[in-house]
């Protein structure tokens, strides 16, 4: 029985950090075992708000696959097909004829655009490209008939545009060529960034997979934590914390208990909390930091598992494209 396929991609605007690593490049590595998978470079997503600046996209996109393969996304017996989203024109061409079918209210009133607006306030990205993400996600993910989208509760309704552009093409032309994809809900462990916001790259608030072990020590130094400890004697919550959820990750169980009791008596200063966690992030990541300079070192098979799985992308899509151009009688 063939596998069913999932397809997700990422934009390659900046280096990959610790969020990436446990909310996306994990959960990937492991629907690899399931599924017939599809990962992407989306330079071209990129480019809707990085247009002024396109060599940080093409400079962006050989760190991330880098940082894919050695979370172990594109590797093993089911490795998944890792490709770049430009050298496939088959979306470009599908992206133009679904922006022909598609309603400009469903664009204008798609929450992730607004709250981009607002989050992306140093940036001007009232483009058409920008308002006409959606639709080229949907050709992204359609192109490939993709069963499945693995994504979180706020990226629903992006996913639920790309559904309902597949139903209006099937309708339009009355032929069942596309299926709408479903969701594969992920939950990711919440973690912040050095301020206390969610980490992200627009906020430099990030821990890269590049980052030294001085820089770690560093950074988690600078870390918010709870903020009602004003003093080392005042009692915390761990929940409350900003830290806690990356102990909960790179600590042993028996010190995150302890951690916690600790810190709810006071018994336990954020200080000290902060050089714990240090040392045991630093130790969970060798592992990755060993794969990931046996790829910097060897960079051509890098660009070759690159170059192979573009060569797939591109016979999936070409043959998607020839059914398309046959329903519209071009």
């Amino acid at each position: 029985m063939a596998k069913k396929r999932v397809l997700s991609g990422m934009r390659p605007t900046g280096k990959s950090h610790l969020g990436h690593l446990h909310g996306i490049f994990e959960n990937w590595r492991s629907l690899q075992d399931t599924y017939e998978c599809f990962y992407f470079a989306a330079d071209w997503h990129a480019l809707t708000s990085e247009y002024k600046n396109p060599h940080i996209v093409e400079e962006n996109i050989w760190e991330m696959f880098v940082d894919m393969l050695s979370a172990g996304v594109g590797t093993g017996e089911n490795a998944g097909c890792l490709f770049i989203q430009s050298q496939v024109k088959e979306h470009a061409e599908l992206f133009l004829l679904l922006s022909m079918i598609t309603p400009l209210g469903w664009l204008e009133r798609n929450p992730t655009y607004k709250e981009l607006l607002r989050e992306l306030k140093n940036k001007d990205i009232h483009t058409f490209g920008f308002l006409g993400y959606p639709v080229l996600q949907a050709a992204d993910i359609i192109i490939y008939k993709a069963h499945f989208v693995p994504v979180g509760k706020d990226q629903l309704p992006h996913l639920e545009i790309t559904r309902e552009i597949a139903r209006r093409f099937n309708y339009l032309y009355g032929k069942e060529v596309f299926n709408p994809p479903d969701a594969l809900l992920t939950e990711a462990a919440a973690l912040g960034g050095l301020d206390g916001r969610k980490m992200s790259k627009s906020y430099d608030n990030a821990i890269y997979l590049s980052d030294t072990p001085e820089e770690i020590r560093k950074k988690i130094s600078q870390m918010v934590t709870d903020t009602r400890r004003a003093r080392k004697s005042d009692p915390g919550e761990p929940k409350e914390c900003n830290l806690y959820p990356f102990h909960r990750l790179y600590s042993p169980k028996e010190l995150q208990e302890q951690i916690a009791e600790d810190c709810r008596k006071a018994a336990i200063g954020c200080v000290q909390c902060k050089k714990l966690l240090m040392e045991n992030l630093i130790k969970g990541l060798d592992p990755l930091w060993e794969e990931r300079a046996y790829y910097l070192a060897h960079m051509n098979e890098v660009k070759e598992i690159v170059y192979q799985g573009t060569e797939r992308a591109r016979q999936v899509s070409r043959e998607t494209m020839a059914e398309v151009r046959d329903v519209l009688g071009f």
